[in-house]
């Protein structure tokens, strides 16, 4: 399993999940497991996908979320988990 994470931080705004889901949908990109909160107005997400039936390499569903992110005012990344896990190890 090719496993990522994607994280959506931003002001809060109709649609954010459901455009990054929509997304995710026609990648053939499988939601493991997902967690968000709204703390004022501002929205925060973290996602963790299976990208092992993807049908289009990494990079390009990286640069993709980033600029509907971009389209939508938030910040979205995209990292590989064991990249993910490298950086954020203490």
């Amino acid at each position: 399993m090719t496993r990522a994470i994607i994280t959506v931080v931003g002001k809060d705004t109709v649609g954010i999940i459901a455009k990054v889901c929509t997304y995710l949908s026609e990648k053939q990109i499988n939601i493991l497991d997902i967690s968000q909160t709204i703390v004022q107005e501002y929205f925060n997400m973290m996602m963790i996908v299976d990208m092992s039936k993807c049908n289009t390499t990494f990079d390009k569903v990286a640069a993709d979320l980033s600029k509907i992110g971009e389209g939508m005012g938030v910040q979205v990344k995209c990292q590989l988990e064991d990249i993910f896990d490298k950086m954020h190890r203490i």
